[in-house]
Formats: C-alpha cells, structure tokens, sequence
C-alpha cells in the first residue's frame, strides 16, 4: 500500500509507518513542498506526519513524540521564527531543521541561534534533505545514548553496587538520596546477604561528608576485649603491649562515616562508651586523660531485631533508640524476583570483565532456576554463583552444569514454604520452619559441614551457626565414607 499523502486539511496526515529510523514530523503551508519531502523521506525508510501551519504541528507534538521537526520559516498564523522559540521552550532539547526560500546568511544564523540544529534552502536537492536528516538523526541519537550513559554512571556513583528497579527498590533508593545530607544517624535492617554495607556507602556518598574517610567496623569479627581498643584507641603505656599511641576507628573517621555491620554482637561495656560518643561527640582513648571531639555520622547495620535483644537485656535501649533515629530496611531477594534478570546481568558483565571473558549471559533453563530459587544468602548468594559460573565457562553462555551442585540434583530442588489450608497458621512460625528446612537440607548436601554450607547460603559462618542454634536444627549424620 502506498503511504498516505501531504495536506492541506486542518488535521496532520500521519504516513504508515515505513521503519524504524526516526519519526519526522514535517510542518510547512506549501502541500507540493509537503508532498515532495513526504515522499523522498518515506522513501528513505523515516515515518513522516505533515501539518499545514504551527497549530496543527503543535497539535501533533502534543499529541505523539518526534525525533526530528522540519519547519518552514514562512508560515500563516504563528511565524516559524515564533514557532521555533515555542517548540525549543516547550523542549530546549527539541531537534529543528528549519526551512527557508531566502538563504540569506542572516536567517540562518538567527534560525541557530535560536537553536535550530541545522537548515534547508529552497529550492533543496533530495541528497541534501537526506543527508541533513540523516546527520540531524545521528545527533539526536548521540545525545540519548549519552544522557543515558550519563544517567547510568549517575546512578553508579550514587548507588554503587546497589542493583534493582523494583518498587521495594526505588523506595529505598529515594530514600536514601533523602537521608543522606542529614546527620541522623541510620540503621539498616536486612537478611545476611542483602547488602547492608552498600545501603551504607551509598548514605555515606549521598552526604556532604562524602569526600573523607568511610570507616567498616565488623563487630562480630573483633574480640570483644580488642573491639574498645580499636574503637576508641590507646596512649602509650595503657596496656601491656600497648609501646606507641594509636589511634582508633572513631579519629579515624573524623568528619566521615563510620558502619557497624551487626551492631547486635556488641558488648554491653562498649555500648555504653558507643552511646556516649553518639550523645557528646567525643571519647575517651584508653589510658588518656583528656577527650577526643569528633564529628562522625553512625550507621549501623543488624539483621536480627534488636528490639528482641532489648526485651532480654542484652541490648542497651536507650543506644537502640539512639541508632535507629532513621531505618531502613532491605527486602530479601525472594521478595523482588524481578531484579534477579538485572542482577545477573550485572554480575554476568562483571565478572566476565575481571576474567577477560566474552559471556553473554544465562541460558534460558538457568534463569528459570534462578528465579524460582528461595536464595536464602540472598544478593550474596546469587553473586557468588554467576562467579562461579563465569570463572568456570568456556562459553559464551552460562548453562546447568555451571551453577553449583546444590542446584543441579533434577535441575534444583526449589524449596517453597507448606502453608496450611486447613485454618488460620502463624507467619513466623511457617518461616521459621521453612527456614529450617532450608538449612537442614544444604547440611545434608554438604555431609554436614557448616563452613560448607555457609559459603552454598551466602551467610557467614558465625551466622549460620547462630541460626543452628536458634532454630534448634539436628546437625545431619556425617557419612563416613565420603
């Protein structure tokens, strides 16, 4: 069918779509010179719409998007000088070649300067319109795919490591952009796995005390009888060993930073001194006699509820409330499985990029699995795998003998909770067990070895076993032969 022609009716004419390499929307009152560039651009592959005057073509931009306008100087009504200045007011960014029977030098450079991008004289040459076209396209696509690079290395630099488009996900991402400039300080509540440290770097990136240093105290993996020490410091002498003045974790975060990832394993002698350095700003150095003042912002990372350790006393309430003046708290990766594509996307890109490797990405079979997997480690679990399955291809696509022992028994043992139906049930109690069931299994698979099965769930060792035990799980007969 041939496409539509130009006219003169009050109404634009939209051509059939001819391709995919623009949609160009043509405005002038002459309908030979409508009908002329609606055929040497259909021709050409472009999808063109033709309006007789500034109302109509106003009329059709509001109405649909166009990559590209073609406007004559000399209209009825609204002048194409006029509506130029409208079109680049209503979109600075609005790509405009601009027509004109005069050529004089003088109108080319107004028409420019008022930001046209590029313009035709009449009589035109039909190479002429394509190449202008062509080259004006070209432009428009160089600025998208740069603000979008722009965008992405935006978000990067903002949200670092931080993957996901959910909901869920947004949510946190504004509000991380809101608490940031603040001097609150934050606690991050979320699964092992979930990300807490970069919810935590990207808080620290996101405030005006970006540049100096962000400080990592990992409380469960410091001695408690060391913890102070590194914290707060010592002077010479204080101590046996103790043979120069060293400074501690808060000096050196000074005008920074500071991340307690699990808050929960600290001693109650150090909560106290913790307390008082969020209430005064300052400390006292082991064996020092004079305080430490100190500007630093606390965030702290937990993922058990502290408010628990509150009721049993072994958690200070009056530092809870102190820590979780603002919280944040990260959906498990069970509860946004649509950010899983994007996130193997990104480990995929990642990792083959460390390695020097040329992978495309996941088969479909391997997706499937993935996005049906509980993913008890949650984000540190899944990096782990496509890791794994990257350092070890020798392909461009990461398929089933790739991922992890765990999942290749019938494909994968996709675990999902029993929920009654014969009546009312507990939510906790069916993730508890759920929970359970999930632990005992990757205990049976690895013969019973906890470091083992750690590294399967993405959860450290000290947490599993802090799991095992609060969840009173029987630690599987190891076979003796294996």
């Amino acid at each position: 069918m041939r496409a539509a022609r130009a006219s003169t009716a009050d109404q634009p004419v939209a051509a059939e779509p001819a391709g995919e390499e623009g949609r160009i929307l043509v405005i002038d009152d002459e309908p030979i010179i409508r009908e002329v560039l609606h055929d040497i651009l259909t021709r050409a592959g472009y999808d063109i719409t033709t309006a007789p005057d500034a109302e109509t073509g106003l009329a059709a931009l509001e109405a649909e998007e166009f990559d590209l306008v073609v406007l004559d100087l000399m209209l009825p009504g609204i002048g194409g000088f006029e509506t130029l200045k409208m079109l680049k007011e209503r979109d600075p960014d609005r790509l405009i070649v601009m027509i004109t029977a005069y050529g004089s030098i003088e109108t080319a450079v107004q028409a420019m300067r008022m930001g046209a991008h590029d313009y035709l004289t009449k009589p035109f040459k039909n190479e002429d319109v394509l190449r202008t076209v062509r080259n004006g396209l070209r432009h428009r696509r160089l600025l998208t795919e740069n603000r979008t690079l722009r965008r992405a290395l935006q978000e990067h630099a903002r949200f670092g490591e931080l993957v996901g488009r959910t909901k869920r996900m947004q949510d946190l991402y504004r509000l991380i952009e809101q608490v940031g400039p603040s001097r609150s300080t934050v606690l991050v509540q979320g699964e092992s796995g979930t990300g807490k440290e970069l919810v935590a770097q990207a808080i620290h990136r996101a405030s005006g005390r970006s540049a100096p240093a962000f400080v990592v105290v990992n409380s469960g993996s410091i001695p408690a009888d060391l913890l102070e020490s590194n914290l707060f410091g010592h002077v010479r002498g204080a101590f046996t060993g103790a043979i120069q003045t060293k400074k501690g974790l808060f000096e050196v975060a000074d005008g920074g930073s500071i991340f307690f990832d699990e808050i929960s394993t600290i001693k109650p002698e150090v909560q106290a001194k913790l307390l008082r350095v969020i209430q005064e700003k300052e400390f006292l150095p082991l064996g020092a006699i004079q305080s430490v003042h100190v500007d630093v912002r606390i965030i702290a990372a937990t993922n058990i509820d502290l408010m628990d350790l509150v009721k049993r006393g072994e958690f200070r309430e009056d530092l809870y409330y102190r820590l979780n003046v603002i919280n944040l708290k990260l959906p498990p990766l069970r509860e946004r499985r649509e950010d899983i594509p994007l996130l193997v996307d990104h480990f995929t890109s990642k990792y083959a990029a460390e390695n020097l490797k040329d992978i495309r990405g996941v088969t479909p079979e391997v997706m499937t699995l993935l996005l049906e997997y509980a993913w008890p480690g949650n984000v540190r679990e899944l990096e782990n795998v496509i890791e794994r399955a990257v350092v070890l291809s020798n392909g461009p696509d990461i398929g089933l003998d790739l991922l992890p022992e765990t999942f290749q028994k019938a494909g994968i043992k996709v675990m999902r909770p029993v929920i009654p139906t014969d009546g009312p049930f507990s939510f906790y109690e069916t993730i508890e067990s759920f929970e359970r069931e999930i632990i005992l299994e990757t205990l049976k698979s690895v013969n019973g070895v906890q470091r083992r099965a750690a590294a399967l769930l993405g959860l450290k060792a000290t947490t599993l076993n802090e799991k095992i035990k609060r969840l009173k799980i029987p630690m599987p007969r190891v076979d003796q032969g294996s």
